[in-house]
């Protein structure tokens, strides 16, 4: 009886229980699909991890483990019950999906890591031989030594001791590149004299797995690194500046592991001996010809037009220390008059009385570097590049940025002439060997030059705290904290709080950088004793709300707020009326600081903030003096406002339409141009992620951007000076040229990219009106066409054809052609000649291929591209021909051939070597994909060609290792455009 009335209530029951939580599948549903991009997303950045040797940044290591947290929960949610006892359960579930979709947006809102992936600290320690091989007996004498003792199977370690500036650390750098050539498992750590367990367990972690989580125990990380070295089996670990013993084993290093190789640098012998070296190779002072040969070297002006005996004098000073020669020597290049040479020659003397001891030899010809430098701007630049941690690797553009937040150069009119000056400031201390440039172009101080510059600031004004990159948990002491102190760096540490009752009396105190640290909490009286503060750096910590003691800082001039994800509450800015930079991208802060209309001398703001509301109108009209201005995607703003600011030169943001792009065009004329833009016109679904390495101009026109076009009479405009032009979706139609004029003239553009628009035809038409239009895409250098299933080809002939104007196409590098399936043709063999610069053609899915290079004088003339390196076709099933005559690339280097089964023939020409075939010298591989006998029969303009190059063949059963169509500046709209079609089933293979 009790069944049946169950039974017959069960609809009504479950009526009701649906009506208690409504919307539950509905919202099972939104986490599914967040959950979704949200894998996505993490599959890409795996895909980047995989493919770098770099380091990985706590935030992203942080992100990760959240969301694979978050999938994790996902898929152990338990089935939605319609039951009607279970409508607690659903109650429960109801609750947990709205927790769970919050934290999934979040997640979701954190994925751009606007400051990259990767650490810049010893990245370049995996790029062999960045700096030159010294020349000398004495160093090929020590290399050798220290090879042969890697080689024997007896020992197990090394030690490499000698002064500071003697050369150890380039001795260990070049024995750790030769390693890498043969020995997969070879790992750097800089120890450095602030040495601490727990500090040097963490580095190690992330040389050997990014993925080990690091524990506060340090026993119990021991035992992870131990465990993870013994998955190595055969490894090197060089330890960089080592001061004192270290306990291997209580690291987690083992000792006796049949394979491993322990090897380290320090300039006390003793060390060498209490770690039980097996072998100790002392590196020793360079000769007197030694040294003269390197100081006239880094001179690079053979021997100077003066005395040679003054050269030997300073050289002399110098105690053959290679690093005091080479820093010496710098700050000699360009004096040519003998009197100076001779003042130089009596200044280093007194530079150097009274300093005998042998470890600080080194440091009064790096003082006497630094004095020689005259300039007070200079010396203020050189001496803030010490704010960053050892070894830490710095972009120009970051250091040019620091120099201008803190107003350390003289102010120019334009943006332009500030970063010309920062770059000129930055030369003058690399040409002074100052600073030292690795092969990126990025700037790194030596330890030695380092510790010069911090000791300078510990003895005279401006005085420095600099604790970065130590891995600290907790502030310095309070007595550290001294009130004559002037900057403060505590950037890249592990200081999670800043304690209440903690106010350190510092009223000097102008500069504050707590970046990078995972900070949660700053006590409100902090800020207190701080009165001069004008620059505070905390981004990238994980703060959610900032102390109201920050709105007292009445003398501060640069707030910087950027990769905050948990920012949502900024107190008011009000009585901020000095602030000039105001940083606040990539936080959740909903709505602008109150206040921020009384900034009225604010220069740079920066709200690139997924949350953000909006921007109150009339806010930007009274920021007369901006000079930089970004904000997000998804805001409007009225142009109106835009058109006021008048020393606008920096803009990255979204526009509405065409109409707008020209109005901002237009408004430029009257005053100065932009001097960087990265512009949206339109919609854009994907996640931002191009990175520029430093400013550019770019344009990107999302979806449905040429929709709305400006009034019938009007032209799309471009900015003349552009450098990067992206469509996207955004109803491109027609020919290119036709739609932008423009282009005919665009003297600076070097890159291209139209993806995703069913309805353009051509790149340019061929008519003879042409040949007064200009040159179009004269300094183009790349082109990627994807997904136009429409175009016919790059150009389009007329009734009467016309040639390609002379220089058109002829810097292009690189030219993808993917998903474009109407194009019969890459281009005919009389306009090869436009494209003799070509270093990489890749073709793909383009199902009506036929003849990649076509024949149109019916000659089968020979094909020449002399700089042609890389060549892929990829999936075209109709291709009959490559070309139809031979195919000369003698600088070929990779070859990648898939599903082109219509082709019978290949045409590259080898070249004679000693009158026997060969394979062309650069060429490394040839990938072939899918169907070995396809390859077996094909055929070659020479006779055994096919056998010459078997030996560098690859046959792949599906995809292609190293095959992709777009350089990784385009890989995010790639990647994008192949899930939007079928996750999975992309033709080609994308390498991150």
């Amino acid at each position: 009886m009790v069944d049946k009335v169950l039974e017959l209530g069960a609809p009504i029951f479950q009526n009701i229980v649906a009506r208690l939580c409504p919307n539950l599948e509905e919202k099972r549903k939104t986490l599914q699909k967040n959950i979704r991009l949200l894998k996505g997303r993490k599959d890409d950045v795996d895909e980047e991890l995989r493919h770098s040797g770099k380091k990985r940044k706590r935030e992203v290591e942080d992100w990760r483990n959240d969301v694979e947290n978050i999938i994790k929960q996902f898929e152990t949610l338990e089935p939605i019950s319609s039951r009607f006892y279970h409508v607690f359960k659903r109650q429960k579930l109801a609750e947990q999906l709205e927790r769970m979709i919050e934290e999934v947006t979040v997640l979701v809102e954190r994925r751009n890591f606007p400051s990259g992936l990767f650490l810049e600290v010893d990245e370049s320690i995996d790029r062999l031989l960045l700096i030159p091989r010294p020349n000398g007996q004495a160093f090929q004498q020590n290399f050798d030594d220290i090879w042969t003792s890697l080689m024997d199977a007896n020992v197990v370690s090394i030690g490499i001791y000698g002064m500071g500036g003697v050369g150890k650390t380039t001795l260990a750098r070049h024995v750790h590149d030769k390693l890498k050539e043969s020995l997969r498992h070879v790992y750097w750590v800089t120890v450095s004299q602030e040495f601490s367990i727990y500090k040097l367990q963490t580095d190690i972690a992330r040389e050997l797995n990014p993925d080990i989580t690091c524990e506060n125990d340090e026993g119990k990380m021991a035992a992870k690194l131990f465990q993870e070295f013994q998955k190595k089996k055969r490894f090197v670990l060089i330890l960089d500046d080592v001061w004192e013993r270290i306990d291997a084993e209580k690291i987690g290093i083992p000792s006796k592991m049949d394979g491993s190789k322990l090897v380290i640098t320090s300039r006390l012998e003793k060390v060498c001996h209490r770690m039980c070296c097996k072998k100790i190779i002392k590196v020793n002072t360079l000769s007197k010809q030694e040294a003269l040969d390197l100081f006239l070297k880094t001179l690079d002006c053979g021997e100077p037009s003066l005395e040679v005996k003054i050269c030997k004098k300073m050289v002399k000073r110098c105690g053959g220390l290679p690093l005091a020669i080479i820093t010496l020597a710098g700050s000699m290049t360009g004096v040519i008059d003998i009197h100076e040479w001779k003042d130089a020659s009596e200044g280093l003397k007194k530079s150097c009385l009274g300093r005998a001891d042998m470890k600080d030899e080194v440091l009064p010809i790096l003082l006497y570097s630094y004095h020689r430098l005259r300039d007070k701007r200079l010396k203020s630049c050189f001496l803030n590049c010490s704010l960053y941690p050892e070894d830490f690797r710095i972009s120009r553009e970051e250091l040019i940025q620091h120099f201008m937040l803190e107003e350390l150069m003289e102010r120019r009119l334009s943006w332009e002439a500030e970063f010309n000056q920062g770059h000129a400031i930055l030369n003058q201390l690399v040409r002074a060997c100052l600073l030292e440039t690795d092969s990126d172009g990025r700037l790194k101080m030596h330890d030695l030059i380092r510790e010069m510059a911090i000791g300078i600031t510990k003895d005279n004004p401006p005085r420095y705290m600099v604790k970065a990159g130590l891995h600290l948990k907790e502030l310095p002491e309070e007595q550290k904290w001294t009130e004559d102190l002037d900057k403060v760096s505590l950037m890249d540490n592990s200081i999670e709080e800043i304690s209440p009752g903690t106010s350190p009396k510092c009223p000097s105190l102008s500069t504050l950088i707590l970046r990078e640290n995972p900070l949660r909490l700053i006590a409100d009286c902090f800020f207190t004793q701080m009165c001069g503060l004008r620059t505070l750096d905390l981004s990238e910590t994980e703060i959610e709300s900032l102390p109201n003691s920050i709105s007292d800082l009445v003398k501060l001039n640069a707030l910087v707020l950027s990769g905050c994800f948990r920012l949502v509450s900024v107190p008011s800015l009000e009585k901020l009326k000095e602030l000039r930079y105001l940083e606040l991208s990539f936080t959740s802060v909903e709505e602008v600081p109150q206040g921020m209309e009384s900034l009225t001398n604010l220069k740079r703001l920066s709200l690139l903030c997924d949350r953000l509301k909006m921007i109150p109108t009339g806010t930007l009209r009274r920021l007369t003096h901006l000079q930089l201005l970004e904000w997000p995607d998804h805001l409007d703003v009225l142009m109106e406002e835009v058109e006021t600011l008048k020393q606008l030169q920096v803009l990255r943001c979204r526009l509405n339409s065409v109409r707008d792009l020209n109005r901002l065009i237009n408004s430029r004329r009257n005053f100065k141009p932009l001097y960087f833009y990265d512009i949206t016109v339109g919609s854009r679904e994907m996640v931002k992620l191009r990175k520029r390495s430093g400013p550019c101009k770019f344009l990107y026109f999302g979806e449905n951007g040429l929709m709305e076009s400006s009034l019938d009479t009007d032209k799309n405009m471009l900015p003349q000076d552009i450098e990067y032009l992206c469509f996207c979706s955004s109803g491109l139609s027609g020919c290119l040229l036709d739609e932008f004029p423009t282009l005919s003239s665009a003297r600076d553009l070097k890159e291209c990219g139209i993806m995703a628009e069913d309805k353009i035809e051509c790149i340019t038409r061929l008519e003879e009106e042409q040949q007064s239009r200009g040159v179009p895409f004269q300094s183009l250098k790349r082109l990627h066409l994807m997904e136009l299933p429409n175009l016919i080809g790059l150009f389009k002939w007329e009734a009467v054809a016309a040639p390609l104007p002379r220089g058109t196409f002829s810097c292009l590098r690189w030219l993808d052609i993917c998903g474009c399936h109407k194009i019969k043709k890459v281009f005919p063999q009389s306009l090869v000649h436009n494209f003799h610069n070509l270093e990489h053609l890749g073709v793909g899915n383009c199902a009506q291929m036929e003849e990649i290079i076509e024949d149109d004088k019916n000659e089968g003339a020979d094909i020449t591209l002399p700089r042609l390196k890389t060549f892929y076709l990829e999936n075209l099933p109709q291709v009959k021909s490559i070309c139809k005559g031979k195919m000369i690339c003698d600088s070929i280097e990779s070859v990648s051939l898939g599903d082109i089964k219509n082709i019978k023939e290949f045409p590259l020409y080898l070249p004679l070597l000693d009158g026997q075939l060969s394979p062309p010298s650069r060429l490394a591989s040839i990938y072939v994909t899918g169907d070995k006998e396809w390859w077996e029969s094909l055929e070659w303009p020479q006779h055994n060609a096919k056998n010459v190059l078997q030996r560098l063949v690859r046959f792949q059963i599906d995809g292609t290792p190293g095959m992709y169509f777009w350089n990784k500046e385009w890989n995010a709209q790639l990647i994008w455009m192949l899930r939007r079609q079928e996750r999975g089933k992309a033709n080609a293979k994308v390498v991150l």
